[in-house]
């Protein structure tokens, strides 16, 4: 007899999260490959193992994404995501802005529930969203952490443009690796695809608000008839549902 807390996976869900993992593979071999050369050249990276400064931003990614985690994530853990969604939620039904929205994120959401505190790393790695896998710093991790900008002087802020704009690989306004952003989006588009040829729609949002409905069976199977208004109202009698971080397209 199946456990009714974990999903099932369906021919469609299957379709999806292959096209993802494969994307996922051929970017990992491309940013592999970028980023031998560019530390051959003399560049840095300075995320690692135990790194998690940028673990409490909001991620989107697409529902094609979200059926990947959901599928490598036991009852426990589906149960902590909710909970984060809905705390995800709160926060965007509150927040009078977009700005205000990312920062009680990262202070009163807080760290994804799926990083294990105690040792810095991801719990589900190997499932990692995109955003997950294409955020790298070419500054100390202090930088990725909220609230360390607010904290400089004027005098080192002006410093940190300068720093930026002369450190090899980022976009010369921030310190992030910005080419390995790039070299992601063929994971996007074929993620839109499979979804496309799947569904017959799209649907994109909130990282633990899609995971968490990745799991109804009634949002699911709407989304899968290809009906967009059904998934909507499925989310928000679910009370998963906010412009700002669910849209289906």
């Amino acid at each position: 007899m199946t456990d009714p807390l974990i999903p099932q996976t369906t021919p469609a869900t299957r379709m999806v999260t292959a096209a993802v993992q494969d994307a996922y593979a051929e970017y990992g071999a491309e940013a592999s490959r970028w980023l031998d050369g560019f530390t051959r050249q003399g560049g840095q990276v300075f995320c690692g193992a135990g790194c998690f400064g940028c673990c409490n931003m909001p991620i989107r990614l697409s529902l094609a994404e979200a059926l990947v985690v959901r599928d490598a994530l036991n009852a426990e853990k589906l149960a902590a995501v909710e909970q984060h969604a809905r705390k995800v939620i709160a926060n965007a039904r509150t927040a009078p802005d977009e700005d205000v929205y990312v920062r009680r994120h990262r202070l009163e959401v807080g760290y994804c529930p799926l990083l294990d505190r105690e040792t810095g790393q991801c719990s589900e790695y190997a499932a990692r969203p995109t955003r997950c896998r294409d955020t790298f710093s070419a500054f100390p991790a202090r930088y990725c952490t909220e609230g360390y900008w607010e904290s400089l002087s004027p005098r080192e802020k002006r410093e940190y443009a300068r720093e930026v704009a002369r450190t090899p690989g980022t976009d010369g306004e921030l310190h992030y690796i910005a080419p390995l952003e790039h070299l992601s989006e063929p994971v996007w588009d074929a993620a839109s695809e499979a979804m496309d040829r799947a569904f017959g729609l799209q649907v994109w949002g909130d990282f633990w608000v899609l995971v968490t409905l990745s799991a109804r069976p009634e949002f699911m199977a709407a989304v899968e008839a290809g009906d967009g208004r059904a998934a909507l109202k499925a989310a928000k009698a679910a009370g998963l549902s906010h412009p700002m971080i669910l849209e289906i397209e």
